[in-house]
């Protein structure tokens, strides 16, 4: 036998009630994190506080004030999908494999897009998650040195105590970038 663990304010309401849990007792603790995305906000009473946004059309005001430039269409969206997967009863919450998942797909597609092209506009390149180079090292490249030698060990304890040649980075950065030698031995 199984039981549930959680804190209040995330535990499927139906749960509460009738001690049975499903899939879309998932949904409904899903749909008060998405909620807390987008707010900021601790999940008690968050479903009203949005709700009431929408309704008198104040979605702004209760966004996280961290983030500068919500897209407002985007993020409406995404605070219905919210609501609707933290709805009281389960058969009117979202299904999660073909129904929340496609659109959380959507606006990460939209985001990427978004991203790409602030990137590209500031002439700042791909995002990171698309660099062409990578800075790992093999270990014959890396050079440790202690950067305190009052320590009674030579051995680094964190990352401010390595430090990596110069030679080591840029062989390795040519060398993943593909070298004329690289790519010419195919």
């Amino acid at each position: 036998m199984t039981s549930a663990a959680g804190t209040f304010c995330y535990i499927d309401p139906e749960y509460q009630q009738t001690g049975m849990l499903g899939v879309k007792s998932d949904v409904y603790s899903l749909g008060i994190l998405l909620l807390q995305v987008i707010t900021a906000k601790p999940p008690m009473g968050l479903t009203h506080i949005v709700e009431q946004a929408i309704e008198n059309e104040t979605l702004k005001e209760v966004l996280d004030s961290d983030v500068p430039d919500w897209p407002i269409e985007e993020t409406l969206w995404f605070a219905k999908l919210a609501l609707q997967c933290a709805e009281l009863r389960r058969k009117d919450r979202p299904d999660l494999g073909t129904e929340v998942l496609p659109e959380l797909n959507r606006l990460r597609d939209y985001a990427e897009e978004k991203m790409n092209y602030l990137f590209l506009a500031k002439a700042f390149g791909p995002s990171p998650n698309h660099s062409l180079a990578s800075i790992t090292l093999p270990i014959s490249q890396i050079s440790i040195t202690p950067t305190n030698l009052s320590q009674p060990s030579a051995t680094p304890t964190n990352l401010s105590q390595v430090s990596i040649t110069q030679e080591a980075m840029s062989n390795t950065v040519v060398g993943n970038l593909g070298s004329p030698k690289s790519q010419s031995s195919s």
